[in-house]
């Protein structure tokens, strides 16, 4: 039996106050900019529910077209008018005024020869039925939508799907059921742990961008999940979150994964496992460092969009087979990067070395320090440990952090890590951060202490992953281990540059004041009294770094 979440009633959808007008339901077709228009077409499920999709196909082209998937809950009448958010380094010219949000631009794909499907999913604007967000209905309605769209007249019967965020996780889910005419996925930046990607940070509530992607699938005729009200009822790991599971193993078709390192605390994380887990023969994983959408955009990235589904959707020789299994930007600073193939991901020649926390010295040694302790304000202090480099150093791949904790004051402790890059002259170097921002963290990391317990199964060294099904409070007086994930990154540093680990009781990061842009915090926190951080002797307090030498034929 399904998990069955609570729902609420939604909101009028033609009373949204930011998005273009909403048109009625009614059937309209036009002819404009080279594309046959069809707006509203009906597509039928299993159940008799009937969804709204607009189709975008090449006006010349009568059959054999190829056709790209746009699925998400934003509206599919609510075009960019080749305007994005302020900040997000998209140039109005990159687009034309029918692209749908974090979605393919239909003029652009149309004059390639490919049609554009846009899809209001189940109960999301004037579509039928109650809206699910995620799940195995989603899933199946998308796997439905897919096999109409197949069966199109014009169509050459295969499908593939493109979009960011929402548009991209999707995919996960749709996959699994392998629907016949879906021979291609491009997965561009979205989380695949629901629990611990989008909504509980080490066991930690997000509290500033997951309150508002829940509002954002309010707008519906029928009834939608109450996102934001599960989430709070539901802080352990439990049937709710297993209903929203991703079934990565069973996904076989061909892949170009895209995350990007600036997408820490979203989908940087779960898009790297996702490339991971997929059991796709023929996949391809691009980790670049830049504002994920001006990348999806980019003249570079739409060329390998277009090199990838020529491949799969109609059978034209393109540079795919030349393509590394892996591609990286090695990041300097925000703007600044190196672009590099790899054959595998983790890289293999990785060298991880674990470096003891020095609390006396507030630095990161290869030696054994002597016990010492530091203390802070659980809720407004912190802690920071250095380590400065003699030669240039590459540090890219996943890492971790133990650390012995004590609590004076609070039966619980809510951490938050950050890795940062100081130059030669003792400043803050910016890395590009969560799609907008330019003066960010090298990487991030969170953890509730009483969260501490792992899964043996799934966790490595480098890469702790904890159960979040029950707590362990505190005892008054007692220093416990507990070992944070810090999200993978990639940085060089030159030498004399120092790479600084940040150990604080709040987010580190913080929303600039006045600034409506989506970002990512962390406002209910169990702190109180003062926070003690163990190190030395026996309290082994360290950090696993992930060290890449250059490639033999790279040297």
């Amino acid at each position: 039996m399904r998990f069955q979440p609570s729902m609420r009633a939604g909101t009028d959808p033609y009373t949204h106050p930011t998005k273009p007008p909403l048109p009625p339901a009614d059937y309209h077709r036009r002819v404009e900019r080279g594309l046959i228009i069809e707006r509203n077409c009906r597509i039928p499920l299993r159940d008799g529910v009937e969804l709204l999709c607009d189709v975008y196909r090449p006006e010349n082209a009568m059959s054999g077209v190829p056709l790209l998937l746009a699925w998400g809950p934003y509206g599919k009448h609510a075009l960019t008018d080749r305007v994005f958010w302020p900040r997000s380094g998209v140039d109005p010219d990159w687009l034309s005024d029918l692209t749908a949000f974090e979605a393919p631009d239909p003029v652009w794909w149309g004059e390639q020869g490919f049609a554009v499907a846009v899809v209001d999913p189940r109960g999301a604007w004037l579509s039928g039925g109650d809206f699910h967000h995620n799940g195995s209905q989603e899933a199946e309605d998308c796997a439905d939508a897919i096999e109409w769209l197949g069966r199109l007249p014009w169509a050459n019967g295969r499908v593939g799907i493109s979009g960011v965020s929402y548009l991209a996780g999707i995919q996960y889910l749709v996959a699994p059921l392998r629907p016949g005419p879906l021979a291609a996925l491009n997965p561009w930046e979205a989380f695949s742990d629901w629990y611990r990607e989008f909504a509980y940070h080490g066991g930690i509530l997000e509290t500033s961008f997951l309150p508002r992607a829940c509002d954002n699938i309010q707008w519906s005729l029928h009834r939608t999940e109450d996102s934001w009200a599960n989430i709070n009822a539901h802080q352990l790991i439990d049937d709710y979150w297993r209903s929203k599971e991703f079934d990565l193993e069973a996904i076989r078709q061909p892949a170009y994964v895209v995350a990007s390192w600036s997408d820490q605390g979203l989908h940087l994380r779960g898009t790297i496992e996702a490339y991971r887990r997929m059991g796709s023969a023929e996949k391809w994983l691009e980790i670049h460092g830049q504002k994920k959408w001006a990348h999806y955009y980019r003249s570079e990235s739409r060329k390998r969009q277009l090199a990838f589904f020529d491949h799969y959707l109609r059978d034209r020789p393109t540079s795919l087979p030349a393509w590394p299994k892996v591609r990286i930007e090695v990041r300097e600073r925000h703007g600044v990067a190196e672009e590099r193939a790899e054959r595998e991901w983790p890289i293999a020649r990785t060298d991880y070395r674990r470096l003891a926390l020095d609390a006396a010295n507030g630095a990161l040694t290869a030696r054994e320090p002597a016990e010492a302790e530091a203390r802070y304000p659980a809720e407004t202090g912190s802690v920071a440990f250095d380590l400065s480099f003699d030669t240039d150093t590459e540090i890219t791949g996943h890492a971790s952090l133990r650390l012995w904790v004590e609590a004076d004051g609070s039966d619980d402790v809510d951490l938050f890590v950050a890795l940062q890059k100081i130059n030669t002259a003792g400043g803050h170097v910016g890395f590009t951060f969560y799609a907008f921002y330019e003066n960010g963290p090298v990487a991030l990391g969170w953890q509730r202490v009483s969260h501490r317990a792992l899964d043996p199964a799934r966790s490595r060294p480098e890469q702790p992953v904890h159960l979040h099904t029950y707590e362990e409070r505190l005892e008054p007086g007692a220093c416990v281990l507990v070992e944070i994930e810090i999200w993978p990154f990639s940085a060089r540093f030159s030498a004399g540059e120092t790479l600084r680990l940040i150990v604080a009781g709040h987010d580190i990061y913080r929303k600039e004041e006045g600034v409506f842009l989506p970002f990512p915090m962390h406002e209910q926190t169990r702190n109180a009294g003062t926070h003690i951080i163990r190190t030395g002797g026996v309290f082994d307090s360290s950090i696993l770094l992930p060290f890449v030498p250059p490639r033999e034929d790279q040297t």
